[in-house]
């Protein structure tokens, strides 16, 4: 028995590739929401380091510009000197909060099923060290 089977592995090969973009997509999804991750953690370290060490000019609204460096789709930071409402000689410490990150997936596949996927609060406290005193301000606080 002679059959033609004209175009069988094209078929096949069609079916394969449909599997291994959808595993490919999805390690890469994977990879870039754990970078975001990363980004975000290193954008609260980097911001709470601006607030230590330019304590002069550090409000929220100057540490979430240095942080949006970094991640620029940050929802929101807060920015929290311990004690409240203690001045550059007087504090102890320096809170930065990171929320409302959210993850957009770019694999068509993911993206039906969980359209935004919210990373939860980053947070770092760092102590005062030397505010306003550090030999180099002039670079970190630009």
């Amino acid at each position: 028995m002679n059959t033609v089977q004209k175009g069988a592995t094209t078929i096949e090969l069609a079916f394969v590739l449909v599997v291994f973009f959808m595993f490919l997509f999805g390690v890469l999804d994977v990879s870039r929401m754990l970078f975001t991750w990363n980004a975000a953690t290193e954008a609260t370290r980097l911001g709470a380091r601006y607030a230590v060490v330019c304590a002069g000019g550090a409000d929220a609204a100057t540490v979430l510009a240095k942080m949006r460096t970094m991640v620029p789709e940050i929802g929101g930071a807060a920015l929290a000197w311990e004690p409240a409402g203690c001045d550059a000689s007087t504090c102890e410490a320096v809170t930065v909060t990171l929320t409302g990150l959210n993850f957009h997936w770019l694999s068509p596949v993911t993206g039906m099923v969980v359209p935004a996927r919210a990373l939860p609060a980053f947070s770092t406290r760092l102590p005062r060290e030397m505010m306003g005193q550090d030999p180099n301000n002039a670079q970190i606080c630009q």
